[in-house]
């Protein structure tokens, strides 16, 4: 059993004594809920039904309403609250992009802030602007530049943000019926190494734990991430663990200040007083996470503070593993890591002392050239004890928006099919009987490859369902060219981006989506613990001529492939949930979710219980992991990018309100900038053989050595050939000088 949390209040977790953190750096939750009120004063009846009766489309905690499944009270964040006009902005007046020069100099957020796309519109190449079309000649120009060209130049690409289950399932299956695999989602460039190195070292694909776990575990480690500034509802989660008892960990290269303490505004006590979360910090450089952990094994095994029993019945390549550490020398693992043998010594201790532990890690670890062995070393760690399959414990890597659990799962990537199979002849011919037409054997174009094959003129057609390439890929100016090649570019979403206003290669075609609220039929969305549930549709606010994404894909296919029209034809979301189910069967359940409160859990709380892993050979396998090899040159910094008051690319404030930096902060460590002679705000410029970013000096607790910038304005300095091996994910981080201005 769980250790339970006390009830009674508890001083020494306190942040401060004074009320309210009053004069403290940290976010005002309660501002933040009259902003939006005010915001939506237009349409508040609307607002409240889709707080009050929808599931959450921010982060991918997952709600009914306002209210979880691992702690009691209300369930609301600020992530949520400021996505929340997006659902209740009227429609923008169509003449404003009959000349796109006067929006050129637009922020993102400004053209968020324009309102919702209405109606479909069409801007030829040398035109000022677009000019509004009938859905009917938007699909005949796609549907006719498709087929006027072959399978391998198009190119399709879902976002995750508050995209469902039913688009994700429909828009791939359309695609496929079309003729390729080349289509990807937003997983590639977030958690794809996460996929691929737990299927391949336990067979499961996802977190293996619940929330609930945080809870009363021995040990919470935290690796490579930051939840109150990601995941904000799960301070709410941390502050009961530490009630419990609950040890709080993070490896990190910098002390997230939200991760040290918080002031949770749905806790009396935390919100007059804060809580302090972690109690240990270990500061890593940046790609120096493996050192680290393999450091921490050398540990534990030297002191045998690991599970020998679980080891020899449940795993392979423990001896493997053993050998490859053995001649890791504790200088190459102190200089790689940045960390000394004792603080690894420390952790190990931690760990060996633990009988339950939950690792949890993000963006810090998987968006690495590396990011598969980076994942295989947490896996490593938490198979020496058996911190798996089992109550208290588990891997969680933790998904940052509410639809991306379920891209992969559905099939809408490029790589596998429905059900996470892998694309072969075998499971191809099986789908296609199913499907009723053949199904493409050959493995797809993933995202950051399909910006390749526009940019080297192989790409005719790209559509792109949200997400906005210029914000999220390295070399912003290569992505850029590239777009501007495609002969047909297609944009479907519910407001404007910058990468729409790029001038046509020939044509782009702009197309409105409706939110996951107003689909008909209602929708479901998969969370980070795997819940799948039921969002209805709330009836009221409706844009123009919006129509849901699965529609229109399916319509296009109709067109292309005629002869099949009745084999790629859903008379609603009911419909898809209930191939779904036949499909994917892990999902079995989802054809009977149809209102609001509708859920459950694929797999059930523990994927693995009971020590029973879905490989070939039935055990959990080691990863023997060789060290990344990062020289740091005289000079040279490591640099990795970070989210500050935002939501994926989506900036919303030009100020973090848990750390106080800017956009344009260069967060260093007090060491370095003495050594340069820097104090906070002074000017200074980051170079290396891709670009340059002006910044200013911002003095906070970062290991010596490293930098961290704010994403997505780092990722010109970005090297946009650095993918991970297995999965393709870009290397967000870099290596640069650093010069005063």
């Amino acid at each position: 059993m769980l250790k339970k949390p006390t009830k009674t209040w508890t001083p020494a977790h306190w942040a401060s004594w004074k009320p309210f953190g009053i004069g403290e750096q940290y976010p005002n939750n309660y501002w933040e809920v009259f902003r939006a009120i005010w915001m939506s004063l237009d349409n508040l009846p609307y607002a409240w039904e889709v707080l009050n009766k929808g599931v959450c489309d921010g982060c991918a905690l997952g709600t009914t309403g306002m209210k979880d499944w691992t702690t009691d009270g209300i369930h609301v964040c600020n992530v949520r609250l400021r996505l929340l006009r997006m659902n209740t902005m009227s429609a923008f007046d169509p003449a404003i992009l009959e000349d796109v020069s006067n929006l050129k100099d637009k922020r993102s957020a400004e053209l968020r802030d324009l309102g919702r796309l209405p109606y479909p519109m069409v801007r030829k190449r040398r035109e000022k602007g677009f000019q509004r079309v009938s859905w009917d000649e938007a699909i005949a120009i796609i549907s006719s530049r498709i087929c006027a060209t072959t399978p391998d130049k198009l190119g399709f690409y879902i976002t995750s943000r508050g995209t469902v289950n039913e688009t994700y399932y429909a828009t791939q299956k359309a695609v496929r019926a079309i003729g390729t695999n080349n289509i990807d989602n937003a997983a590639r460039v977030c958690h794809s190494p996460s996929t691929s190195a737990l299927k391949t070292s336990l067979g499961v694909a996802a977190t293996t734990c619940s929330y609930k776990d945080w809870i009363g575990t021995d040990l919470l480690v935290f690796i490579g991430s930051n939840v109150a500034n990601n995941q904000p509802v799960t301070v709410k989660y941390l502050h009961w663990a530490k009630k419990a008892g609950t040890k709080i960990v993070v490896i990190n290269n910098y002390r997230e200040p939200g991760m040290e303490r918080y002031w949770v505004p749905s806790i009396v006590e935390s919100a007059l007083f804060g809580t302090k979360f972690a109690e240990d910090f270990f500061l890593v450089n940046v790609g120096g996470d493996i050192a680290f952990l393999n450091g921490t094994l050398k540990h534990l095994i030297e002191n045998n503070w690991i599970d020998e029993k679980f080891i020899k019945d449940y795993t392979t390549n423990f001896d493997e593993l053993k050998a490859t550490l053995d001649p890791q020398s504790w200088s190459e693992l102190e200089r790689l890591s940045g960390a000394t043998r004792d603080e690894m010594y420390a952790f190990a201790k931690m760990v060996g002392e633990a009988h339950k532990a939950v690792f949890v890690w993000s963006m810090g670890i998987t968006q690495h050239e590396c990011g598969e062995d980076n994942v295989r070393a947490i896996i490593n760690l938490a198979l020496t004890k058996g911190f798996v399959g089992r109550e208290g414990c588990g891997l969680m890597p933790i998904r940052g928006h509410s639809g991306v659990q379920g891209g992969a799962e559905m099939g809408c990537y490029s790589t596998v099919l429905p059900g996470g199979k892998p694309i072969t002849p075998e499971n191809a011919a099986e789908l296609s009987k199913i499907w009723g037409f053949e199904v493409p054997t050959s493995k797809g174009m993933t995202a950051p490859e399909t910006i390749d094959a526009a940019y080297e003129n192989n790409l005719d057609v790209l559509f792109s369902v949200g997400g906005n390439f210029l914000e999220v890929l390295p070399d912003p100016e290569y992505v850029e060219a590239a777009l501007q090649r495609v002969p047909l570019r297609v944009h479907m979403d519910i407001v404007l981006s910058s990468q729409m206003l790029l001038e046509p290669a020939d044509t782009v075609v702009l197309l409105p989506a409706t939110t996951r609220y107003e689909v008909t039929g209602g929708v479901t969305e998969t969370t980070t613990e795997r819940r799948v549930i039921f969002s209805p549709e709330i009836p009221g606010h409706r844009i123009g001529e919006a129509r849901p994404e699965w529609q229109v894909f399916m319509e296009l296919a109709r067109r292309i492939r005629p002869e099949i029209a009745d084999k790629i034809y859903f008379d609603g979301t009911s419909a898809i949930r209930e191939e779904i189910a036949l499909v994917i069967p892990q999902y079995a359940g989802i054809q009977h979710l149809q209102e609001a409160g509708d859920q459950f859990q694929y797999g059930g709380s523990h994927l693995c219980f009971g020590w029973h892993f879905p490989t070939r050979d039935g055990k959990a396998h080691f990863a023997p992991l060789s060290l990344p090899e990062r020289e740091l040159p005289d000079g040279c910094f490591l640099v990795t990018t970070r989210r500050g008051k935002q939501f994926n690319s989506m900036v919303q404030e030009r100020k973090d309100a848990i750390t106080g930096a800017v956009r344009d902060a260069v967060l260093m460590s007090g060491e370095d900038a003495e050594k340069l002679g820097l104090k906070d705000g002074d000017a200074v410029v980051l170079k290396n053989d891709l670009g340059e970013l002006r910044g200013k000096v911002y003095i906070a607790t970062v290991k010596p050595g490293n930098l961290q910038i704010h994403w997505p304005e780092g990722n010109v300095l970005l090297d946009k050939k650095k993918r991970s091996p297995a999965s393709g994910i870009p290397d967000y981080n870099a290596l640069v000088t650093l010069e005063k201005l």
